[in-house]
């Protein structure tokens, strides 16, 4: 019998220009985590090189990637994620991260977790994402932004639904928090 894939859900009208009116006002986290790991992110690989100059933080690019792969592994929880779909993905998490991050660093990021997904597999991907995470702020940061890829995507859908609540459940987050994400990031992009 063939899998059996959702119909796609192309990009809610306007959800970049929402987003990054959301990111300027603070309304996803004040500060947002992944705007300041971004931040951080983008210098380590500004021409191409690390840094030397003492700002190297391996904590906050671990917690930016995991950030990252969260909101991934959502994206491509229906099984197929085509070229359209990374596209709109990596402008989707540029804005999120008030592109501190180039779009081509991002193209990149996506071609490693697309890689890491086929060989690991989605059970053991949500767990190395909850390895990276030491603190519940930070857990509810990588549901957040998540949460906010699906919702971008016209709404949640059920597989997207599922995919978050295991998210939550690695991190160790209670039943409640895939709602209150929700809640929280339906708010951010309706102002």
């Amino acid at each position: 019998m063939p899998k059996m894939v959702p119909p796609k859900k192309p990009l809610r009208d306007g959800a970049t220009a929402k987003l990054r009116r959301a990111v300027e006002r603070g309304g996803l986290d004040a500060p947002s985590l992944l705007v300041a790991t971004a931040a951080k992110y983008g210098a380590k690989w500004l021409d191409g090189a690390t840094s030397d100059d003492g700002d190297f933080d391996p904590a906050a690019l671990r917690l930016f990637e995991a950030i990252v792969e969260g909101a991934y592994l959502v994206a491509a929880s229906d099984g197929d994620f085509d070229a359209a779909e990374r596209a709109a993905f990596a402008e989707v998490m540029r804005a999120a991260c008030g592109e501190k991050v180039s779009a081509e660093t991002l193209h990149a990021v996506v071609a490693d977790l697309s890689d890491l997904l086929a060989e690991d597999g989605m059970e053991k991907r949500l767990k190395m994402i909850a390895r990276s995470i030491s603190e519940p702020e930070q857990a509810r940061e990588v549901l957040r932004i998540a949460t906010l890829i699906a919702q971008v995507s016209n709404g949640v859908s059920e597989v997207e639904r599922r995919v978050l609540d295991c998210l939550a459940t690695e991190l160790g987050l209670d039943g409640a928090a895939v709602d209150d994400a929700v809640r929280v990031v339906e708010q951010a992009l309706a102002e």
